[in-house]
């Protein structure tokens, strides 16, 4: 596969970097690099190695979900508010 330069301008672009022309040569020369090592796991014959999906004999742990009883009421919660409006926290304006 090679690299081209468009590519390494449109990665660039993606990634919202400024890239001299100097910069995009030597990036393109080191993406090949990178690419032709990697491309040698194609000659490994894996033809009998089974998948591995996860590394450690791990398993999700499941528990019920269940619903505790608070101690705390509406008035006590809203009474530690700086400010609240018709049983509501105010909070200031996020854009």
């Amino acid at each position: 596969m090679d690299i081209k330069r468009e590519d390494i301008l449109h990665l660039a672009d993606l990634s919202n970097f400024a890239v001299s022309e100097g910069e995009a040569e030597s990036l393109q020369k080191d993406l090949q690099s990178i690419i032709e090592y990697i491309s040698q796991l194609d000659e490994l014959d894996t033809a009998d190695v089974e998948p591995t999906y996860q590394v450690f004999e791990m398993e999700n742990v499941w528990r019920e979900d269940e619903i505790l009883p608070q101690e705390a009421d509406r008035e006590a919660l809203l009474a530690l508010t700086v400010e609240a409006k018709d049983n509501q926290i105010k909070v200031p304006k996020v854009l």
